[in-house]
């Protein structure tokens, strides 16, 4: 999916949504525990319920991983009912990859030829050559690491050099002379709140990816106001407070609810820039 694809479908839905899918073997409907593949039937009806107010999916590796080959297997399924019956979604695979050259290649390969995802996220800390194989793909992205919504993000992200430069701002300095806005994004979270400027004064057409808007406490209105784009340049998340808002058999109903709740405040913010 190209850059100006990705923005059609925004315009065309008033919606910025993602939908993380992090399927909880211990959190999901007690009722779905006796089907083939929880996870699978889980993530079928979030999908099939969230999907017109959505642009995007993002599935979470480890909670498939925890799972071992059963998991795996459903995040399988999952990409394949995604391509078949929402092929105009965007799916980002979230499994924060990114180590040497060669292990690179072999993830970039993994993510991109053997599941066809759109999209991975990828961590920038090991430099260009971990990176550039994630970058080789033709309509595939890679969504880099930058500011993240977690309150250790604090721990390294912001440190500052002599001349008073912050690490996340090195990484979306740096990372731009690999590629551009075409097929790369970041990670920026909602908890960071104003700091949306300082991130578009260094990278000011480039998607972000949101993370923290409802369970983690991001406020969408916050976001849109310092990071909104005349593209929209967004790509806004919410996992626990979509697919775990309901828990009885009713669950897909009440995440359909809350996905479209978000979906109409993203209209109004889409209005503004219109």
């Amino acid at each position: 999916m190209t850059f100006e694809q990705l923005k059609a479908q925004i315009f065309k839905k008033k919606s910025f949504l993602c939908v993380g899918l992090d399927p909880d073997i211990r959190k999901i409907p007690e009722h779905l525990l006796s089907e083939d593949s929880p996870l699978f039937e889980f993530n079928k009806q979030i999908i099939d319920a969230t999907a017109p107010y959505s642009v995007a999916y993002k599935p979470n590796l480890a909670f498939y991983e925890s799972l071992g080959v059963k998991g795996i297997i459903a995040f399988e399924h999952t990409i394949q009912y995604l391509k078949k019956f929402y092929p105009e979604h965007f799916v980002i695979a979230d499994a924060k990859r990114g180590d040497i050259g060669n292990t690179s290649t072999m993830y970039a390969r993994t993510f991109f030829e053997e599941y066809d995802v759109d999209a991975l996220t990828v961590a920038p800390y090991m430099g260009e050559d971990s990176v550039k194989p994630f970058l080789e793909y033709e309509g595939k992205w890679v969504v880099l690491l930058a500011l993240t919504s977690n309150k250790g993000s604090h721990d390294f992200q912001l440190t500052e050099d002599n001349n008073g430069t912050r690490l996340f701002e090195h990484v979306l300095a740096k990372s731009q002379e690999w590629s551009t806005e075409e097929n790369m994004m970041y990670v920026v979270g909602a908890t960071q709140g104003k700091m949306f400027e300082d991130i578009r004064r260094v990278a000011p057409r480039h998607f972000l990816l949101v993370p923290g808007v409802g369970a983690q406490g991001g406020s969408l209105q916050e976001v849109c106001k310092y990071g909104i784009t005349k593209d929209c340049g967004l790509l806004v998340n919410s996992s626990r407070g979509i697919i775990y808002a309901g828990h009885g058999s009713d669950f897909a109903a009440v995440a359909a609810q809350k996905a479209q709740e978000l979906q109409q405040e993203m209209a109004v913010e889409l209005d503004k820039i219109r």
